[in-house]
């Protein structure tokens, strides 16, 4: 599903199936010169949406692949790991990418991740730290925090209506002028990002069999949490991401969240005119900001930066 250069898919098997995965193998990354080298490693986790998958961060993900380790799976339900026929709850998100990271990762690691799949890995560390090294999440809101719960909207409500769900799923998400419109209105800040390759990619993914059943919880609001009850109990080093625009979390509830732990969350940056997915919309910045983070969070922590 569109892998970078020098990348090939693997899997691992969780409880609810297999989960595939994006590595570096071979030229141009693991020559002989860096294949014996221990090498740290970066897990890449993508958000949800119709059409999600670890495509999310390919445009990132390889400006790093030299220097790391890097591992970036479709989370279950979503692009080429398996689709289980389900309605999906928290509790299936936070044991798999639990259960990812001890069959992948010797050790502790550190860990990139969009949107809600960053709400469920703040959740992730809290329950097991010795997982993490540091955190370095974009727009990283659970959809219902300090009380504004996205599943009593219009759309969370018209989507609960069996039957009528698949057909606006069909009709609606899995097609080409629905995700292109998704990304034009919703997803980025300025349209004449989109270009055809990311359209495509969604597509596919939104077109796997059972992959309606992913989105729908998503889109109901099944997934959806109030992260402000939980952040507060996070220890692992974190630096939070914020695209200006984001049109379903504002970059005021973002620092809200990170305004309760300063000890944990040292950084927060907002980007103008950026959308949800700095990743896709504006990568170049995106890979400068983690490489950026990345060693000011294996630091001491001095100041906090909001």
């Amino acid at each position: 599903m569109f892998q970078p250069l020098g990348f090939e898919q693997r899997s691992v098997t969780t409880s609810l199936g297999r989960m595939a995965y994006y590595t570096a193998v071979g030229s141009p990354w693991q020559e002989e010169m860096t294949a014996s080298r221990d090498l740290e490693t970066l897990v890449f986790l993508h958000g949800f949406g119709g059409g999600s998958s670890a495509y999310e961060w390919s445009k990132v993900y390889p400006a790093f692949a030299a220097e790391y380790r890097i591992l970036a799976p479709d989370l279950i339900g979503w692009g080429r790991s398996e689709h289980p026929a389900r309605n999906y709850k928290i509790e299936d998100y936070l044991t798999t990418i639990r259960e990812f990271l001890q069959q992948t990762c010797d050790g502790p690691v550190r860990v990139i991740a969009s949107s809600l799949t960053a709400a469920f890995t703040i959740r992730v560390a809290i329950a097991h730290p010795e997982l993490f090294k540091s955190l370095i999440l974009t727009t990283s809101a659970g959809l219902a925090d300090f009380g504004q719960d996205y599943s009593r909207t219009f759309i969370a409500q018209l989507i609960s209506i069996p039957v009528l769900d698949r057909i606006l799923y069909s009709a609606g998400v899995a097609t080409e002028g629905g995700i292109r419109s998704f990304l034009d209105q919703r997803q980025f800040a300025q349209p004449n990002r989109v270009y055809e390759e990311i359209v495509q990619a969604y597509l596919e993914s939104a077109k796997q069999p059972n992959a309606e059943y992913a989105a729908l919880s998503f889109v109901r609001g099944d997934l959806s949490f109030d992260l402000s009850l939980y952040i507060q109990q996070l220890t692992t080093p974190t630096a939070i991401i914020w695209g200006q625009k984001s049109q379903f979390t504002s970059p005021e509830i973002g620092r809200r969240l990170a305004q309760l732990n300063p000890q944990a969350i040292r950084f927060f940056q907002e980007l103008e005119d950026v959308g949800l997915t700095p990743q896709l919309e504006l990568p170049a910045v995106t890979i400068g900001l983690i490489r950026k983070f990345l060693p000011l969070l294996s630091e001491s922590p001095t100041a906090v930066t909001y």
